[in-house]
């Protein structure tokens, strides 16, 4: 079994910063690309950021400037550093792994986190 944690979302004010982390645990042999999607109230889930093992990124182009993912390999860890937020960032924040269990097959596997909520309002 394979559990992505998130921690970090929260209250904040228009142009304040978060930073979210979500921590991946159980048989893990390793771990693809790792990643950052939202679900606001009525919407569908869209992609934030995602990061590959080797390094390359995407970003929403909306939050292009404003937010850098980044990741501990070591630590099977991902972070969203949030900047200069808006009203319109608030949404759900969902932690994603493509993880591999095992060498022998080397087929990767979708896992998502339990979300946490990020609220941007005065």
């Amino acid at each position: 079994q394979v559990q992505l944690v998130e921690s970090g979302g929260g209250l904040v004010q228009p142009g304040g910063s978060l930073r979210l982390s979500c921590a991946a645990s159980g048989s893990i042999f390793s771990i693809n690309t790792m990643g950052w999607y939202r679900q606001a109230p009525g919407k569908q889930r869209e992609l934030v950021a995602r990061l590959t093992t080797g390094g390359s990124t995407n970003y929403a182009d909306s939050v292009k400037g404003r937010f850098t993912i980044s990741r501990d390999n070591a630590k099977n860890t991902v972070y969203l550093q949030m900047n200069s937020l808006k009203p319109e960032d608030t949404a759900v924040y969902y932690c994603h792994a493509e993880v591999v269990l095992d060498a022998h097959s080397g087929n990767a596997y979708s896992y998502w986190g339990q979300g946490t909520q990020v609220t941007v309002s005065s």
